[in-house]
């Protein structure tokens, strides 16, 4: 076994960094989702859902950069075009979506998604002793479990 400078095993950290990849290029889906609904809301909840929308895609935004930076810690190198998303992302992409539970229910879908993914990671980043994706993981999970609680409760008119 080969361990890299954080003393974690090479093979294993590879394979993590693989997976993050896989995440990463979800994220930006999601991402870019969000930033979608963001505009193109419409309705008589705009208001509430257009700033709602902007806090999730800020949230996105800071995760997508902490992924990136943790496959760079892992020794690899992070995605980072547009083809490789769509050819990896999971995620439905939503196009011109303005009905405010078309929007809230992509962002269900899009979380539970990031979920699986995430639960996978969290397995192998335990596996493998590594404990800053495991804690990255575990935060995230925490944090999206939450909003889907809160985006389901409003989806229970």
């Amino acid at each position: 076994m080969t361990l890299n400078s954080l003393g974690l095993d090479t093979g294993k950290t590879k394979e993590i960094a693989t997976d993050l990849n896989h995440l990463l290029a979800n994220f930006q889906t999601y991402y870019q989702n969000l930033r979608g609904i963001h505009w193109n809301i419409k309705g008589k909840r705009f208001f509430d859902l257009h700033v709602k929308f902007e806090e999730l895609y800020t949230d996105a935004n800071v995760k997508v950069d902490e992924i990136a930076e943790r496959i760079l810690t892992l020794g690899e190198t992070p995605l980072h075009t547009f083809k490789d998303y769509s050819e990896l992302a999971q995620v439905s992409v939503g196009k011109n979506i303005s009905k405010d539970d078309k929007a809230v229910h992509l962002i269900v879908d899009s979380l539970t998604e990031l979920l699986k993914i995430e639960r996978l990671i969290l397995d192998k980043s335990g596996d493998a002793n590594d404990e800053g994706t495991n804690s990255m993981m575990s935060d995230f999970i925490t944090e999206q479990e939450k909003t889907i609680w809160m985006m389901t409760a409003w989806l229970d008119e």
